[in-house]
């Protein structure tokens, strides 16, 4: 008798040279679930090598579960009777994210993804929306009792784009900055301690605030609090920062830190921020960690550039069509993503609880009622329940309340496709610190960049 639990799931963003071969691991060495996964890409030819090389995932070494892999055309067809629907897309391309992320360089503004929050993650917000929008409506068409699990950003506009589009859907967004943070504490517990933490699950902690903004009011090992010996911790690190230098090699140095932003936070606020220093850094008075390149820097971390990315997708290209020969052999590594385990808890095969990003129904109270924001969730057979995670507390409030703010007037911005509220609120961002004027001409210049994404907004209007 076959135990496993059959499923099927759609991927939207199907030819990703990335995420999908992590998800195709995963799945492939889940004992308890198999079933198909269509993918659907508007780049169909890498949907068809993904199709080949999530197949060959089922004769690879370790193999557990057998999934059978289609590229399909259309959407419609890929979400036909699914029971998960998986979003990670790239909206745009790698031009788009040029102006996103260097046009701002111009006039000093710096940032380190440009992807969420800033002048780049603003802009790229107005172009993603519609797509999320176009992916809802296929939901509520096609499999509108399935679970979608977002892992494209701007996460927070875009899990609020899915519930504005479709508000009876089940949505929700994941982001591993969580699962870093509690690493980086189980090194911390060693280091200060002798303690080895075997899991960073053991991690026991309480999850506030808005993606890549997030923050730990709690966090235990057993029944050890962490957050005296953290405090100690910082003030041994904070100046030096912790472990290895940043490589010099600046291809390989993009997501390296050494936790400098974290423990400055943790040191002006008594909060302990819970995302990499880079995202950290975005949301922050522009003055403070990105006033130039000098001063990232000298806070040990880099300024991701889209040369890098470019780079990247060539050397990843190549490793695609390696796997799809057979040059290279795929091999089955875990990757630390909660994806799979989130699918099997609400499948009803275990439960669990694990930080996502969902509308507030009260579980921040003092933030907004149906703001996206994130925090630990509980997962059980067809259901996901934010947990109460309490009030942001004081000393952080007024930056996580400005974050989420801007926030909300961003998603109703590309809602309404209303280019001057978008602009209202890429005025008001803390990195863009120059004159009215200034930021103004460069709003223009940035989707003037990105206009073929944009025919739905009025852009000939914006003055």
């Amino acid at each position: 008798m076959n135990s496993k639990r059959q499923i099927k799931i759609a991927y939207i963003g199907g030819g990703s040279r990335g995420w999908a071969w992590g998800l195709m691991s995963d799945l492939v060495e889940c004992e308890d679930l198999c079933g198909n996964v269509d993918l659907f890409d508007i780049d169909f030819d890498a949907a068809k090598n993904n199709e080949i090389i999530g197949n060959k995932y089922n004769k690879t070494k370790g193999a557990k579960t057998h999934w059978v892999y289609r590229a399909v055309k259309t959407i419609d067809e890929a979400m036909e009777g699914a029971d998960f629907v998986v979003i990670s897309i790239l909206p745009g391309t790698f031009d788009e994210m040029e102006s996103d992320v260097h046009a701002p360089e111009k006039y000093g503004i710096y940032q380190t993804v440009g992807d969420t929050t800033g002048p780049g993650g603003i802009v790229r917000a107005l172009r993603t929306v519609p797509m999320i929008e176009e992916i809802a409506k296929a939901v509520e068409k096609n499999c509108p009792d399935a679970w979608v699990i977002n892992y494209t950003n701007p996460m927070t506009i875009c899990i609020k784009a899915l519930y504005d589009t479709f508000p009876n859907i089940k949505a929700f967004g994941c982001c591993h900055e969580v699962f870093s943070t509690q690493r980086f504490l189980s090194s911390v517990l060693k280091e200060m301690k002798g303690i080895e933490v075997a899991n960073r699950s053991e991690i026991k902690a309480n999850v506030v605030g808005v993606n890549h903004f997030t923050w730990l009011t709690s966090a235990h090992w057993q029944n050890i609090d962490i957050f005296p010996i953290y405090r100690e911790f910082c003030k041994k690190y904070a100046s030096a920062g912790y472990g290895d230098s940043l490589d010099e090699n600046w291809m390989n140095r993009n997501f390296q830190c050494r936790q400098k932003v974290k423990m400055d936070l943790f040191q002006r606020y008594g909060v302990i921020a819970a995302a990499g220093d880079r995202h950290l850094a975005e949301f922050c008075e522009g003055k403070w960690y990105l006033e130039n390149p000098e001063r990232v820097s000298k806070m040990d971390f880099a300024l991701t550039s889209v040369k890098w990315r470019r780079i990247n997708l060539e050397e990843r290209l190549a490793k695609s069509a390696r796997l799809v020969s057979g040059e290279e052999e795929l091999s089955i590594n875990k990757t630390g993503e909660e994806g799979v385990e989130q699918i099997r808890a609400l499948c009803g095969l275990r439960d669990m609880v694990t930080n996502v990003n969902m509308p507030n129904v009260g579980q921040i109270p003092n933030l907004p009622l149906g703001a996206v924001v994130e925090t630990n969730a509980a997962f059980r057979s067809d259901t996901v329940v934010p947990l109460m995670a309490g009030s942001i507390p004081d000393s952080v409030y007024p930056l996580i309340s400005r974050a989420c703010g801007e926030q909300e007037m961003v998603a109703r911005a590309c809602r309404e496709r209303n280019l001057e509220l978008a602009f209202n609120a890429f005025a008001n961002n803390s990195l863009v610190t120059v004159s009215l004027s200034d930021a103004r001409q460069l709003f223009k210049e940035m989707i003037n960049s990105t206009s073929k994404y944009l025919d739905m907004y009025d852009i000939k209007s914006f003055k």
